[in-house]
């Protein structure tokens, strides 16, 4: 058999259908590359293998993803009876579970993934790396000192590392596509209200979130996106119905496009990596070659300083509102003493925050999202940017004893292209883009109108197509 660990997620599944391979083989020989290589990585934190084999054992394949071994994010995505902390140490500690599913998690399942185990997340989702108190950093397979982004840094390094084709992935800031760029992966952000939230979380509270995953392939994704997305009851946002499935979409050439190419940060407010521009400039260069017009140029109003401030005041209230919450799940007070600093003080900032100010603050982001979004209808279809600032930084590099703040502030400097499509609730995509000089991945992002996954996945394909990358393998890698 082909070693299963070279394979994405739609192989996988095809060799199941075929008869080469039996779910119970699928799931055997992921567990066995978790346990294998994970003590170095450190991107699975809670795990359910002997449950995994039980459903497997009893289960007759079905699904288009039958069989497939699948991981879930610690981060609010929940799954009856199984753990989840959000990366808190009080919740872990607690052994908190929850007592139903996500509307995703059914959906996954329903098309026949297997759930082997959740991957790390930083507190509360917070910051673009992956190294929570409670769990330890994860390391990226490329380079274990490096950081493999964040918030879904489990999930990215444990399928760039081979442990699993696909997983699941949240962002709300950046954190599917950032953790793609730093570890060579596909990461496709939806539009907001393409993937419901529900039942327990809703798009009117957690309008900066979308729920998705991280792949190896675009027709992963775009298979992926054919399961999750679709309007569940009750849903107060629901994206635009595509024209087809996203599947069939993605293998449609576009006709050419016009795409502006972005490599300065909005309001040109920290430097970007030089490594960072070339990849951004090469995938242009690549995209003129597949017939599209590329010419520099970008939404003017990215470069609002209401931007930040927008975001500053709705990220505090969003982890005042998450610490919350876990108080009433974990029947006490969440303290001080409970949680990292950054997230105390975010929190207590957010507590500050008035009901008025909370809205005068939304009210102004709807405001600016329209301008914003205004540029994709004056004649651009996409926007090329970096997906990152620079190459992934070292571990640790995030965390100041002197300078609670450090970490927030170090977050924008790394992270300066992702946030405004959480804002706007625009789809996004990162895309490998070149190795940096010193052997790193370095990912591209395109962004499109709102509801336009299926433009995403076509030009994705195209590059996927153009300059291939499933041939590239980091150090850490279970076929080696």
């Amino acid at each position: 058999m082909t070693d299963l660990a070279a394979l994405d997620a739609t192989a996988q599944a095809a060799l199941v259908r075929s008869g080469d391979a039996t779910p119970g083989e699928l799931v055997d020989a992921a567990i066995a590359r978790i346990e294998k290589l994970d003590p170095e990585l450190n991107a699975v934190v809670h795990e359910r293998f002997d449950r995994a084999r039980e459903e497997v054992r009893r289960w007759e394949p079905a699904g288009p993803l039958a069989g497939v071994p699948f991981l879930l994010k610690d981060l609010a995505c929940p799954m009856a009876g199984e753990p989840m902390s959000d990366g808190m140490r009080a919740a872990k500690d607690a052994r908190f579970t929850p007592a139903s599913d996500s509307f995703l998690v059914r959906r996954f399942r329903a098309a026949g993934l297997v759930v082997l185990g959740r991957t790390n997340s930083p507190e509360l989702g917070l910051l673009p790396t992956t190294e929570p108190r409670a769990f330890g950093p994860t390391r990226n397979p490329w380079n274990p000192a490096r950081t493999p982004g964040g918030s879904s840094g489990g999930a990215a390094a444990a399928v760039a590392a081979g442990l699993v084709p696909a997983a699941h992935a949240s962002d709300g800031g950046g954190s599917i596509r950032i953790p793609a760029s730093c570890c060579g992966l596909v990461g496709l952000k939806t539009s907001r209200g393409r993937v419901s939230l529900g039942p327990a979380a809703g798009e009117l509270s957690r309008f900066l979130s979308v729920q998705f995953a991280v792949t190896r392939s675009v027709r992963d994704a775009a298979l992926l996106l054919d399961i999750a997305a679709g309007e569940e009851p009750g849903d107060p946002v629901v994206a635009p119905v595509a024209a087809g499935s996203y599947s069939e979409l993605a293998r449609v050439a576009p006709a050419p496009l016009r795409i502006g190419l972005m490599t300065e940060p909005p309001g040109r407010a920290t430097t970007v990596h030089a490594d960072c521009v070339r990849a951004a400039e090469d995938v242009a260069h690549a995209l003129e070659q597949l017939g599209h017009d590329v010419d520099i140029a970008h939404p003017d109003a990215l470069d609002a300083e209401a931007r930040l401030q927008h975001f500053g005041v709705i990220w505090a209230v969003n982890a005042a509102f998450a610490l919350r919450s876990w108080s009433t799940l974990l029947a006490r007070d969440i303290t001080h003493d409970d949680v990292e600093p950054l997230t105390w003080a975010l929190a207590e900032r957010g507590r500050e925050v008035s009901a008025p100010e909370l809205l005068e603050a939304v009210q102004g982001m709807q405001a600016w999202s329209r301008d914003v979004a205004r540029w994709w209808h004056e004649g651009h279809d996409l926007l090329l940017t970096p997906t990152v600032g620079e190459p992934p930084p070292e571990l640790g590099s995030f965390f100041d004893p002197e300078n609670v703040w450090h970490g927030f502030v170090r977050a924008g400097t790394f992270t300066p292209f992702t946030p405004f499509a959480n804002q706007t609730g625009q789809p996004a995509i990162s895309l490998p883009g070149r190795l940096a000089d010193d052997g790193m991945p370095i990912g591209v992002q395109l962004v499109a109108a709102y509801g336009r996954e299926d433009l995403l996945l076509q030009v994705a394909t195209q590059l996927e197509g153009a300059r291939p990358w499933a041939h590239l393998r980091p150090r850490l890698h279970a076929t080696n």
